[in-house]
């Protein structure tokens, strides 16, 4: 009997959910957004509540931002319990860099859920800046300016140098003169801080983001020109911060040490020479994605804990060894703080693949090989199945040989192809059973899987799983107290061959397909994609004009939920206006050539394309999905 405890471990949860999700006993997936048994929100009921409502079609992005004040606090007492065990006698200062998520709500949340911690922000455009005053982060709280700067960008900062705590990073050497001339010009004394180039590199897909080849950050010597400019023009003392950064997720505990090790003894010898304050020791703190705990690329071999043990005790060694003030410690752990809030859900429309569907009945004016294969399909078992399979594959060739030659007519062409393709399923069932792994049992598995059409774009809304193969832990919702007895991949609605999930969690590597439920007439079946916050909001493209999906924001409070926002996704009319498509008078337009192309047109013609164009422009991009009714194509019952 399959119970939920199976679920959540052929699916994985516990090993990438982090606490935050789980299956309670009605077989639906939960999301507990602090960790708190008695604080659940069912995704079945949720998902009713929507469609109840009927303002809102799927795909939907949940957000769940009490996720965040969990995260932030779990990183914070991370710090504090390093810092207390080594005896650290700086402080520790959170940072959720822009560039992860832009979006005005989850940077309000953040603000929000952060207040207590000073959380800040990081900037790397002059927009980024312009959005992070917008939403007014308090004076204590820093906002560190990095990336490359022109005049607007650098003359807005040292503006407001004095209402906000900024520090000006300097990443490119050539900028500390254009901070000197303007600095003087506005009468205003800047906060800087300097982007080290480090040695030492990260792990994982942006592991080039560090080493002596980085995009960012000055060299030794730059940076001992750098402090002589400052000494020369009497403003050593505004060197208030040194930053590194070796690259985003991280995976393998050991670089980040040395790193650390590298970075920690650049700050103090800089210390000797100015007093800083800060050590910025950027981002990279890994989210789990697949959990596998590995140093793959989308995992990570160490934990929140040991990450910042590791931090602090490196730092705290070495200032002990240079005699040197412990700096107040700064992190940029985007992905760690928004990856879990989010979770894309869809619906699955149909699938492909399914070659069996229209079974014709074998006759006996059919060719040879007909009758093997529908022989080989009765006869096989788990003792003989190989040789079976090996027959069929005989007989197809055969088939199409005698098809090509103009032996046979479709009819049979179809019947061969539908008895081989039930062998294959058959056969793939029986391997599955003996546990044969060989190349040709794995390589038949494929063959006879399915793909489920999703009605999302991975393209929009998980854009790293197509540019950089990244894994995202995707299952189904609910029925998860029955065993899924089906296995495919799933496609999204986008004209690419792209568009495909394919890989899944389940091992270090991800597995290549996902296990799945059969569909049943008449009912919808939701699957869900995990830990979408970091990145995937402000990287998706409008592949096939394909648009943002709806946002449903939810809070959990006592023993039950609600929903607090709703953001509507983009509508078709508004990415064509995007695209510079003028929809204000496209309406007319389009019936002005209906009626030049047909010249005689009736009223109820012209009202009848007038209102679908309407409905059509004002609709959302994704498919409307009605509730799946019975009287789809069904099997052609008989036996062979």
């Amino acid at each position: 009997m399959w119970i939920a405890e199976d679920s959540i471990e052929l699916f994985g949860i516990e090993n990438w959910g982090n606490g935050y999700f789980s299956i309670n006993d009605k077989g639906n997936l939960i999301i507990l957004p602090d960790k708190n048994p008695s604080l659940i929100i069912d995704s079945m009921e949720l998902i009713e509540e929507i469609e109840s409502s009927k303002d809102l079609e799927f795909p939907v992005l949940f957000r769940f931002p009490q996720i965040f004040e969990n995260r932030i606090t779990e990183i914070n007492d991370a710090f504090h319990c390093a810092m207390e065990e080594f005896r650290y006698n700086g402080q520790y200062r959170p940072i959720f860099p822009m560039k992860v998520n832009q979006r005005k709500e989850v940077i309000e949340y953040i603000l929000k859920y952060g207040a207590k911690y000073n959380i800040g922000l990081e900037v790397g455009t002059k927009a980024e800046l312009l959005a992070a005053l917008s939403l007014g982060p308090p004076k204590e709280a820093l906002v560190i300016c990095n990336g490359y700067k022109d005049e607007d960008y650098l003359r807005l900062a040292l503006s407001i140098n004095n209402v906000n705590n900024i520090i000006i990073v300097v990443d490119l050497f050539e900028e500390i003169f254009d901070i000197l001339r303007y600095s003087r010009q506005m009468g205003v004394t800047p906060r800087i801080g300097m982007r080290m180039k480090l040695f030492s590199r990260g792990s994982g897909r942006w592991v080039e983001s560090g080493g002596e080849s980085a995009k960012f950050g000055l060299s030794t010597s730059e940076a001992l020109e750098l402090m002589k400019l400052l000494g020369e023009n009497g403003l050593i003392e505004s060197l208030k911060m040194i930053h590194f950064h070796i690259g985003s997720q991280i995976t393998d505990i050991r670089m980040i040490k040395n790193a650390m090790n590298e970075a920690a003894r650049i700050y103090a010898k800089v210390r000797k020479i100015a007093k800083v304050e800060y050590l910025n020791v950027g981002g990279g703190l890994s989210v789990d994605y697949n959990g596998s705990n590995t140093s793959t690329p989308s995992s990570a071999n160490y934990t929140l804990q040991e990450y910042a043990n590791d931090v602090v005790y490196t730092i705290q060694k070495i200032c002990e060894e240079e005699d040197v003030q412990h700096p107040i410690i700064v992190s940029e752990s985007g992905r760690a703080i928004a990856a879990y809030h989010s979770m894309l859900i869809f619906k699955i429309i149909g699938k492909k693949n399914a070659k069996d569907l229209f079974l014709r009945i074998p006759s006996q004016d059919d060719p040879i090989q007909i009758e093997d294969l529908c022989c080989a399909f009765r006869e096989m078992n788990i003792e003989n199945y190989k040789e079976h399979y090996h027959d069929a594959l005989q007989y197809r060739d055969e088939l199409y040989d005698s098809f090509n030659l103009g032996n046979i007519g479709l009819e049979e062409r179809a019947k061969g192809e539908t008895l081989f393709w039930m062998v294959c399923k058959k056969a793939a069932s029986f391997a599955k059973q003996d546990g044969d792994e060989s190349e040709e049992f794995q390589e038949l598995k494929k063959l006879v899987s399915q793909k489920y059409i999703g009605n999302f774009s991975l393209f929009q809304s998980v854009p790293d799983m197509w540019g950089v193969g990244q894994i995202f832990p995707t299952m189904p919702l609910h029925r998860l107290k029955e065993m899924p007895c089906e296995h495919g991949t799933i496609v999204d609605l986008t004209c690419d061959s792209d568009g495909e999930i394919k890989r899944y969690t389940g091992d270090s590597e991800g597995r290549e397909q996902l296990d799945m439920h059969p569909l049943i007439d008449g009912e919808d079946y939701y699957v869900g994609i995990f830990l979408l916050g970091a990145y995937q909001d402000t990287l998706g493209d409008f592949h096939n004009l394909l648009g943002c999906a709806h946002e449903v924001h939810i809070m959990a409070e006592g023993s039950d939920w609600y929903i607090c926002q709703k953001v509507e996704g983009d509508t078709c009319r508004k990415l064509l206006d995007f695209f510079n498509y003028d929809t204000k008078d496209y309406i007319w337009e389009i019936m002005d050539r209906c009626v030049e192309r047909k010249q005689f047109i009736d009223k109820k013609e012209l009202d009848q394309v007038e209102a679908q164009l309407n409905r059509t422009l004002n609709g959302y991009t994704y498919f409307i999905t009605k509730t799946k009714t019975q009287g789809a194509a069904k099997r052609i019952g008989g036996s062979i």
